[in-house]
């Protein structure tokens, strides 16, 4: 069996992190977490990930700026979800326009995060 694909979950609450890690693990991935942008860098420079989570509202660097500095990096560019409690169309438009690959509205479904994964990671049809 291959390895555990590597997922960075990045939000400043450590409830929504421990949620997402629990359906994230229970469907078979392996998965790192990061409080906000910065630290989500941080862990970004130091280990390669299949995908990442990103909350949007955080502090010290939002979830547009991580995505926005990560997609100005060389080196592969990896699928990006972003979610949040923000649901207007302006709101997608933006994680869109910072580099997301979709978007979820929270709280998420754990069904839905993992089919959506699934289907980004090229696992699921």
């Amino acid at each position: 069996m291959n390895a555990a694909k590597h997922i960075l979950v990045v939000d400043d609450a450590a409830t929504v992190r421990m949620y997402h890690r629990t359906i994230l693990e229970e469907a078979g991935y392996a998965v790192t977490e990061a409080a906000n942008g910065v630290e989500a860098l941080e862990k970004a420079a130091g280990a390669a990930f299949d995908l990442y989570l990103v909350d949007v509202n955080m502090p010290h660097m939002d979830g547009y700026g991580f995505l926005r500095a990560l997609r100005g990096q060389d080196g592969p560019q990896v699928p990006a979800i972003m979610a949040s409690t923000e649901a207007a169309d302006s709101d997608c438009r933006r994680a869109f326009e910072a580099g997301a690959n979709h978007y979820l509205v929270k709280p998420t479904r754990p069904q839905q995060l993992a089919r959506i994964v699934g289907l980004l990671l090229g696992e699921r049809a």
